[in-house]
Parts: C-alpha cells; structure tokens; sequence
C-alpha cells in the first residue's frame, strides 16, 4: 500500500513539476508528500538528525491528539459538527494557500493544526459562513500579516475566536444546545433538535445553578463542540506528552495555579469565585491548557517561563472569569500572556545567565 501510494505521489509530482500550474499546487503536494514520508534530506552519520519526523509530522500527532475530540463533537452534536470541520479545513488552507503561492514557500504545517482547533472551540449552532470568516481572519490577522508559522505572536485559532466573538457576541453567548441523548447520540442525527440552553458557566454565574461533576467530566453538557468531554481531553495530553509533542510543564503550572488561587479565592467570597473542581471541568480550561497555551510559537519556551507562563495564565483566567462579563476566560488569558511570553523567556535568561565582569 505504501508502494503505491510512492508511486501515485512520484508522478503527481512528475506531472506537477511540468504543468503550467505548478506554483498553484506544488506547496499542497509538499505539504501531502511530507506528511506521508517525511523529509528526504536527512543523513546517515553522526551528529545529524537520522529521523524522517519533522515539523509537520510534529504538527499532525497535536490534529491525532485531536480526532477523539472531534468524533465526539459529532456523537454530542450531530454531523454538523463534521461539517464545521470541514468549512474550517477548506477555508483555512486555502488562505494558507493562496499565502504560500505568493511568498512561493511550502504549506506551513501550523495551519492542519488550527484549522482542527478552530471548530472545536466553536458553538454546534454557529452558522459556516461565520466559521469561513474566522479561521480565514484567523490565520491572516493571527500568523500570515507577522510573517507566517513561526513568527506569530498569538495562537491563530484563538485570535479567530475572539474575532467571531466581539463581532457577532449572540451567537457566541446565547446560541448554546444541550447534547443529544441516546446510545449512539448524534450518529444518527445531522445536528440538535433542541432549544438553545446555557453552558454551565453561564448557568453558574447567572443563577447560582452547578452542574454535575459526572456530567461535566464526562461531556454531556452544552458547550463547544470538542470542548465538553474533560475525559477524551485528559487522554489526549496524556497521549501528546507521551509521545513528547506536549510539555507538562505548562499544563500543570495552568491547571493548579487555577486550583490553588479559586480555592483560596472561594473561601473569601464563595458567591463570586467557583469551587476548584467545577472550575476545571467547565469551558474552554482543559482543552485551551491541553491544546492551546502549549503552542510552541506563541508560549514560553525556557523550562522556568513555562512555569511562570502557566501560573499567570492560570490566575489571569480566574479573575477574568469572575470579575469581568465574560464568564469564559481562557480565550482573553492566552492572547493575553501570548503577549508577554517573550518577555518572561527573556527575564528568564537574563536572571539565570548574568554578565560575568
């Protein structure tokens, strides 16, 4: 099967290299035959790499990392969610695209990524048109206008979130749908027959009303479509630092900074700050931990600004929580430490590598 799979991209190429179109499709067979097989120039002795795996194998473990929770988006959902998905991908990498055949460079393999991530922290009402616009604004305003993967400062994916959710603050806040029943649940459905509902967030904040931890935990509450089973979340970190694409380091620095200040936090003012547990296994927290605050790009990148990144972005995300309109903080406190991660690594090295006089 591999043979012939070689054999199909060897003369696609062939024919690509000879065609009038070959600025328009060699960066998407780049892309596809360096997914498949890794990159060709890499050498035998010592000291250099003997591995095939480069950055866009590195990429496409995060989007296998990803598929649990975007099968579940449909079981939860219905097949709408696949259609959300799609939308994104279509989208997405033609803007990558289009920015490749222009600056005449590969498809850079940070777009796979965001175009997964992008949907699945999106309502299963959102209309596609708005999906179309965000992952595009996404990708142009989050990483293309700083140069590309690599040289952006935000996480792509979060700053088309953000965008859908000032521009269009209804369908972000209001349009919400309690999962669909059932053994095999949206498998057998296209999407929700249901009025729109509260994710517990909002529930909480607006009268006092807690969801249940086993509901919670398990997903079956309303919410973005791969952002409500914490435990196909937690399985699928696992699985990224098991494979050493995803650092602990600010996964925990994260989710116990937010354990640590809402306790003390809810034993002043338990009718303003939630309880530790329910402030985990609600929103957007474990998947933007999981997922999002990891990326290499936009987050610290020394072991110690890992950790520091993590414990800000943690009480960040608390107080923005409780203290602002927007009861989902995540979003706002990851663009937000994008913002400063830099710094933070820089302090970092200057504290530990001093001027020797």
């Amino acid at each position: 099967m591999i043979a012939i799979l070689r054999k199909i991209l060897t003369k696609t190429g062939t024919t690509i290299e000879k065609s009038p179109f070959k600025k328009l499709l060699k960066p998407g067979f780049d892309a596809a035959d360096s997914l498949f097989f890794g990159r060709p120039d890499v050498t035998s002795g010592f000291p250099h790499s003997r591995d095939y795996i480069d950055i866009k194998r590195f990429f496409i473990t995060v989007v296998i990392a990803l598929f649990p929770c975007s099968v579940a988006s449909i079981y939860f959902f219905g097949w709408r969610a696949l259609a959300v998905i799609a939308t994104s991908y279509v989208f997405g990498l033609a803007a990558e695209m289009v920015f490749a055949i222009v600056r005449k460079e590969e498809v850079t393999e940070g777009a796979f990524v965001t175009c997964m991530i992008f949907p699945l922290i999106l309502p299963p009402t959102i209309p596609l048109w708005m999906v179309a616009l965000g992952i595009v604004f996404g990708i142009v305003f989050g990483k293309e206008v700083f140069g590309g993967t690599g040289k952006n400062i935000f996480n792509p994916a979060m700053v088309g979130r953000i965008f859908i959710a000032v521009t269009f603050p209804s369908t972000m806040t209001t349009q919400w749908l309690d999962p669909i029943e059932g053994a095999i649940g949206g498998f057998a459905s296209y999407t929700v027959d249901a009025v729109t509902s509260a994710t517990p967030l909002i529930k909480y904040y607006g009268t006092g009303e807690m969801a249940g931890y086993k509901e919670l935990f398990f997903g079956n509450v309303s919410g973005s479509l791969g952002e409500t089973s914490k435990l196909l979340i937690i399985i699928s970190g696992i699985f990224l630092m098991a494979t050493r694409v995803g650092n602990w380091r600010i996964p925990t620095a994260y989710l116990g900074s937010v354990v640590i200040f809402s306790f003390i936090m809810n034993l002043f003012s338990p009718g303003m700050f939630a309880p530790p547990l329910f402030q985990l296994l609600t929103g957007g927290l474990l998947f933007g931990a999981i997922f999002m605050a990891t990326d290499p790009v936009s987050a610290a990148i020394t072991d110690t600004g890992k950790g520091v990144y993590g414990i800000l972005l943690g009480i960040l995300t608390v107080l923005i929580r409780e203290l602002t309109g927007y009861v989902e903080g995540v979003m706002f406190a990851i663009i937000f430490m994008n913002i400063f991660a830099p710094l933070i690594d820089e302090i970092v090295i200057l504290l530990r590598y001093k001027k020797i006089k």
